[in-house]
């Protein structure tokens, strides 16, 4: 098995510090842990038992590093390399049709250049895709599943974003199986416990060495903070409820690794588990292609996909978007799978990192005191800071009133929490900026359209008139000058500023945005 660790920054050894003393990674094999600057390719000779190779630590030089090594696995041929990070524009720089959005400085993710006092290695032989070995039949869905992917057009090559979770490992097993060529790409987001961490990254391992398929992981950690958590706490601390997992899609996880897929190994497919489907233009009604739904309702993700561009979704595969959850678990133990009976994560990850939500804001936003008031302002209670408040929440206020009482508006000039009763909570109306039209051609300003739309991930989609209307600056300036109002056919009580609004046709995304909040 090849596993491939890079970081961003300078190679060890041309003046950057070492990031890799992160004690969260005391459970990886030896063989796993991270060496700066290596990549490692499979060849198929092995060590005896218990010999390690270790780095150069001369310091001041840049010297040939090896892979550490333990138990009888395949022993790699190792290339130094020297790494450089890239910053996007705050505007139109793109990667895979993906623009960096204004704000903090854009990191692309890692690019690679071979150190020219290296020779470089001989080409690696064409590898044929093993097969999956395993006595047991497919059940009637993964036999489905394996027919689609048999006869998928065009090269059967892919690059696997493997987390360490069931879902993941299923889709790497079954395109194994299907005859492709098969390579796993880890991104490494988090240091400590958890997927996107250490425990991801050893299950992911684990599931490549037991399909027989190369393992990359990239270090992307610095990437994701600057990405996602920054803009959780910036969202938080300004009073909106932001939509990480919609957002690290697009500019964490599939440009980025298209981007790098394509460079660095040539694949210009990527498969995911995702429970969604993509009908491929060539396919579709309009040349576009589309977004559906997956068939498992109750996993159903494609409201965290609705912001993907046209350039990224004609690339990717998911095996996953017509099995259900219990269908997966069935193929995974058909496999022998080690994650077929992982248990998956209950919350958003970083909530599941820290602990829990509260946990994670508490580490960069420090307590804010404020008041909770009605909406005529009469002040009913206190609360520790407005960033632990979402729209319509009702439990844990920490308020006694007569009635129930909801959270309506999250004012942070005022540092203010503003409830209002049941009867006065409900709204009829928004606005979406930063709207992506995904199955459809970004309509005409002022065309009218009747859609269905979903304002939280698993609330049920209600009806609505979708009204396009004059895009701002700030959209324009995000990528995506497209701005729409949404009339709905019954009050809603969770139209929460900076969650999606996703538009459906049935099956199908239209697009989505940004839940704006309301002019006062």
């Amino acid at each position: 098995m090849a596993v491939m660790l890079l970081r961003e920054g300078l190679a060890q050894g041309q003046g950057a510090p070492d990031p890799y003393r992160d004690p969260g990674l005391g459970q990886l094999p030896r063989h796993h842990q991270p060496i700066s600057a290596v990549v490692a390719r499979t060849h198929q000779h092995q060590h005896p038992v218990g010999q390690q190779l270790r780095p150069c630590q001369t310091p001041g030089r840049h010297c040939q590093p090896h892979l550490l090594h333990q138990g009888r696995h395949r022993q790699t041929a190792v290339q130094p390399l020297l790494l450089q990070r890239h910053h996007l524009g705050r505007a139109h720089q793109a990667v895979i049709g993906i623009n960096a959005r204004p704000g903090h400085a854009q990191t692309a993710g890692t690019s690679l250049w071979r150190d020219p006092a290296v020779p470089p290695m001989p080409p690696e032989p064409t590898m044929s895709a093993p097969s999956v070995r395993t006595s047991n039949p497919a059940t009637p869905a993964g036999a489905q599943a394996l027919d689609r992917l048999r006869q998928w057009p065009g090269e059967h090559r892919v690059a696997v974003g493997l987390s360490g979770g069931v879902d993941s490992s299923l889709t790497a097993a079954l395109l194994v199986e299907a005859g492709w060529e098969v390579e796993g790409l880890t991104l490494w987001l988090m240091s400590g416990k958890g997927a996107c961490c250490a425990e991801g990254l050893v299950d992911a391992a684990g599931i490549c060495e037991q399909l027989g398929v190369p393992h990359h992981v990239v270090d992307f950690r610095e990437h994701f903070k600057e990405q996602i958590v920054q803009f959780l706490v910036d969202g938080y601390a300004e009073g909106v409820t932001p939509l990480p997992c919609s957002r690290c899609n697009r500019e964490v996880k599939f440009g980025p690794m298209l981007a790098w897929a394509e460079r660095e190994r040539s694949i210009d497919r990527i498969a995911t588990g995702h429970y969604a489907r993509v009908r491929h233009g060539d396919q579709s009604d309009n040349g576009r292609h589309q977004l559906l739904r997956g068939l498992d309702q109750r996993k159903d993700q494609s409201y965290f996909l609705y912001d993907l561009p046209q350039e990224a979704l004609g690339r990717l595969v998911f095996p996953l978007g017509e099995l259900t959850k219990p269908d997966t678990r069935l193929e995974a133990e058909r496999f022998g799978l080690r994650t077929a009976k992982k248990p998956e994560s209950q919350d958003l990850c970083l909530a599941d990192h820290h602990g829990s939500m509260r946990a994670f804001l508490d580490t960069y936003l420090p307590p804010r005191e404020g008041e909770i008031v009605l909406l005529d302002g009469t002040v009913v209670g206190q609360h520790d800071g407005i960033e632990h408040f979402t729209i319509g929440q009702r439990k844990g206020l920490g308020v006694a009133w007569s009635e129930p009482l909801h959270v309506v508006r999250l004012d942070a000039a005022m540092n203010r929490v503003v409830v209002a009763t049941r009867a006065e909570a409900g709204t009829d109306r928004c606005v979406v900026g930063a709207v992506n039209w995904v199955s459809m051609a970004p309509p005409a300003q002022g065309a009218r359209y009747r859609v269905e739309v979903q304002v939280r991930y698993r609330s049920q989609p209600v009806g609505a008139w979708l009204e396009v209307v004059p895009a701002t600056d700030a959209d324009a300036a995000g990528g995506r000058p497209h701005r729409c109002q949404l009339q709905f056919d019954e009050p809603q009580f969770s139209i929460t500023p900076g969650q999606a609004a996703v538009f459906y046709d049935g099956e199908r995304v239209l697009g989505g945005g940004l839940i704006q909040p309301p002019v006062a």
